[in-house]
């Protein structure tokens, strides 16, 4: 029904409004004629009744709805209301397809007048158990809306507020009517007030609720931010039509802050899971300190920085950190430090300053050396070892800063700086342990890093002193070598090798590799050098040095091992950790892999023994580069098998390759394939020796940094014919003689007048004791090179022996004078006897001198 203006009266004429009273009370309506019978049937009555008009109209209404045993009342009910008589009263009746069910209705009749005068009767209807439906709802609504702990809100199709309850009015003031007309824009900021009426339209246009609506705000009296949770869902009317919007509005402020402390919570642990993950992977001070703020930036601060003592990085042994004398008192301020990495998360930031730490105010850059003012809290934090919490500046970017010193087994090695700009959410306890733990992780590791690179270095140290010095010299070889150690992000490792002079200008060649890395390897490297060059010295056969060096080997895994129990610097652990130290070593067994080789440039012959080790190349002039096969055998420190050996002949100008593994194997190269490129890489040997090495190097695909690389090389000169003289003399008195003839022809022959005398003189002595203790055939020989070697050789088995005679001997003295006139003396086994030997240094004006009358008389 559309408005009809009632200008006489200014009354307007509408419908009702949605959410009437009738939408919810079905009202019906019949009337009853003169003569007691229904005249006028409703169609709300033939709904209610379940009775069509035409089945009523002219009918009883007591015969109709009445059960019998209430007709007379009704009858006489109907006489007095047709008498004129108001009645108001409840009446049961049949419910229609009820199945027997009985309801009541309550009946107001009101008596009326026909057209004659006649007495008839109107009757309005109300079905009794839609008015209890009613009453029961809006008494529960009444409760709920007005009992409820949490601020209830309607709002009408105008979006303003139509009721509130209590509690919405005790949050935000005033009584629960004075709330209504009010809009959101009354309670809320004008961007969460927008968010609000946007959500309200929404619901009110398409009825779809809303849930969990997240509104910030605050509350008359108070500016702390609250939170509430709102839900929104469309109010209809008994017909369904819209009448307005319901909104829910619950207080989650706490929820939301135990949320974003599990959230932190959640935040910080998996901080340190990524701490635990990207801090420490290198061994390198400086990239420690940039994981360290990579984890930082932008996870839990916008700027940070790192700060080193510069004793740290230099080297120093103890850094000046808590407990050190040098920790502060350096010109008023701490101990130098260098900035070693900065972070930012803040486009185009400045480096960081920190109020009262930087001198004049200016942010030490990278790599800059500083210090901080006695009285500044970064210098507060290094010397106390505590978190200084520091505020920005006015006008800065930085928001607040923690000062964190990075603590290691209770020394102060740096300084860790977090920073958050403004508008980020201040720190709070949780972060500065936070802070405190992530300094922390990062200052083991960095210590770690210090004390490795300590060892690293004393490993290195160690391990540069037992290898050769310079370039090595041998007779009959040209020898290169070069020696590579892993970077400082590796572990250094066992190579070595070592050219050792033999007697006979023979030359003992080795190459080896102790398994396993660190400063133990290399203490175990130098131990198997030295018992090498010892085993040299005794002129075992390479097979004999092998086993003893087998057996050393086994030694060194072994409790009593001078490396077990004690620390690098040779001071004692305790007691209990070394027991524990022994176990490890023993069931951590020091294992090498070696080569052995004794090259004789007369014959021009090498022997090999090979513990499992790679075997020698070999390349001859014009042919291609080959593997020597020499059986590997088991590696030193295994046991329980003896080693081979292999005699080769080495022609003229051939080259001669010893290596270790890390030349030709990574990770990336499987060893095959690094053979393959090696022996390429040799195929032009007449390029000068160093080249070839230089070459090698730069050809192969090493992976340096991986492993030690050491690589020692060797080409094959031998000695000329003229420079070796060579006799075989009869075992008889005048070989004597004629082994003195022999040399001084010799001598003369080569121009070496000057070394005449004594070479006769300790000729004569070897050639007669080889007859006076010797047995068989006597050899001599003389080998010209670098120095003079004179040789003789016969087939006895006994050893001579140095030793001092008594005054009334009459001999005895000979071994004494070779002693005294020559460089050098020695014996050794032979196949079928012994060879006894002297060396000369050859005459170049700086020959020494000849022996004084009391050096002579001492033997006397």
């Amino acid at each position: 029904m559309s408005e009809i203006p009632e200008t006489a009266s200014g009354v307007v004429w509408q419908s009702s409004p949605p959410g009437s009273i009738y939408d919810y009370i079905k009202v019906a309506s019949f009337s009853i004629g003169p003569d007691g019978l229904v005249d006028q049937w409703s169609r709300r009555a033939a709904e209610l009744f379940g009775i069509a008009s035409d089945e009523v109209r002219g009918k009883d209404p007591v015969e109709v709805f009445m059960p019998a045993e209430l007709r007379p009342r009704g009858h006489r009910k109907v006489a007095e209301i047709l008498d004129g008589k108001e009645w108001t009263g409840l009446v049961p009746f049949r419910i229609p397809d009820g199945g027997g069910v009985h309801g009541v209705a309550e009946v107001y009749v009101m008596p009326t007048e026909t057209d004659g005068g006649r007495q008839a009767a109107l009757c309005i209807v109300v079905d009794v158990r839609a008015l209890r439906r009613i009453e029961t709802d809006l008494a529960a609504s009444q409760a709920i809306f007005g009992q409820s702990p949490f601020g209830f809100l309607l709002f009408g199709t105008d979006l303003t507020v139509q009721r509130a309850n209590q509690r919405f009015a005790t949050v935000f003031g005033g009584a629960a009517e004075d709330h209504r007309g009010r809009t959101v824009h009354d309670y809320l900021s004008r961007p969460e007030a927008d968010r609000m009426s946007a959500a309200l339209r929404r619901v009110l246009e398409t009825g779809e609720s809303v849930t969990d609506l997240q509104i910030i705000g605050t509350v008359p009296g108070s500016t702390d931010r609250r939170h509430w949770s709102i839900n929104l869902y469309r109010v209809h009317s008994g017909a369904g039509r819209p009448v307005g919007v319901a909104g829910l509005g619950t207080d989650v402020t706490r929820r939301q802050i135990a949320a974003r402390e599990a959230a932190s919570a959640r935040r910080n642990l998996a901080l340190l899971n990524d701490a635990g993950a990207r801090i420490g992977n290198s061994l390198d001070l400086e990239t420690t300190a940039r994981e360290l703020l990579d984890v930082a930036v932008p996870g839990f601060c916008d700027l940070a920085s790192v700060d080193l003592y510069q004793g740290l990085l230099t080297g120093d042994e103890a850094p000046p950190g808590q407990g050190s004398p040098h920790a502060e008192g350096f010109g008023g301020g701490t101990a130098e430090l260098r900035r070693v990495a900065f972070a930012s998360a803040v486009s185009d930031a400045p480096l960081m300053t920190t109020p009262d730490c930087s001198p004049n105010g200016t942010p030490a850059a990278v790599g800059e050396v500083h210090r901080y003012a006695f009285n500044s809290p970064c210098a507060s934090a290094l010397r106390t070892a505590r978190v200084q919490a520091i505020p920005g500046e006015e006008g800065s970017l930085v928001q607040s800063t923690l000062a964190v010193p990075m603590v290691a087994h209770d020394t102060v090695v740096g300084l860790a700086q977090f920073s958050r700009a403004k508008g980020s959410e201040p720190f709070g306890e949780r972060d500065r342990a936070l802070a405190v733990e992530l300094a922390a992780r990062a200052a083991v590791c960095i210590d770690n890093a210090r004390l490795y690179r300590r060892e690293h270095e004393r490993a290195l140290i160690l391990q540069r002193s037992l290898l050769p010095p310079g370039d090595p010299e041998a007779a009959g070889l040209d020898i290169a070598c070069r020696y590579l150690p892993g970077t400082t992000t590796t572990e250094v490792g066992g190579d070595w090798f070592d050219v050792i002079e033999l007697p006979g200008h023979r030359t003992a060649l080795v190459v080896g590799d102790v398994m396993g890395r660190g400063l133990r390897a290399a203490v175990a490297m130098g131990e198997l050098r030295t018992a090498v060059r010892t085993l040299a010295l005794l002129d075992l056969e390479p097979a004999e040095v092998l086993s003893a060096l087998d057996e050393i080997a086994r030694g060194l895994g072994s409790p009593g091992s001078p490396s077990n129990g004690r620390t690098s610097g040779g001071s004692q652990v305790p007691s209990r950790v070394a027991h524990k130290s022994r176990e490890a070593d023993l069931s951590e067994v020091y294992l090498a892999t070696c080569v052995y080789a004794v090259y004789d440039p007369v014959t021009r012959r090498c022997t090999f023994a090979n513990a499992g080790h790679l075997p020698p190349v070999l390349v001859e002039p014009g042919e291609e580069a080959l593997l020597l096969d020499v059986p590997p055998g088991m590696p030193l420190g295994v046991g329980g098998e003896p080693f081979e050996e292999v005699e080769v002949e080495l022609p003229e100008g051939s080259l001669l390759a010893l290596y270790t593994d890390g030349l030709v194997e990574s990770r990336d190269h499987p060893l095959d394939e690094g053979l393959r490129a090696f022996r390429t890489a040799l195929t032009d040997p007449v390029r000068p020796l160093e080249d070839v090495c230089d070459h090698v190097l730069t050809t192969l695909d090493t992976r340096h940094g991986e492993d030690d690389i050491a690589l020692l090389m060797a080409r094959i000169q031998g000695l000329p014919a003229e420079a070796v003289g060579d006799w075989r003399l009869p075992r008889e008195p005048r070989s004597v003689g004629r082994a003195r003839e022999l040399a001084r022809a010799q001598l003369l022959t080569w121009g070496l007048e000057a070394l005449v005398d004594t070479v006769e003189l300790l000729v004569s002595e070897l050639v007669t004791n080889a007859l006076r203790y010797g047995e068989g055939e006597i050899r001599l020989r003389l080998l010209r090179d670098r120095t003079l070697v004179c040789e003789v050789w016969d087939a006895g088995l006994v050893q001579p022996r140095r030793r001092r005679a008594r005054d009334t001997d009459e001999g005895g003295r000979g071994l004494q004078l070779v002693g005294l006139l020559s460089a050098g003396w020695g014996s050794r086994r032979t196949p079928r006897g012994k060879t006894v030997w002297f060396e000369l240094a050859l005459p170049d004006g700086n020959s020494a001198s000849e022996p004084t009358v009391e050096q002579l008389l001492s033997m006397f």
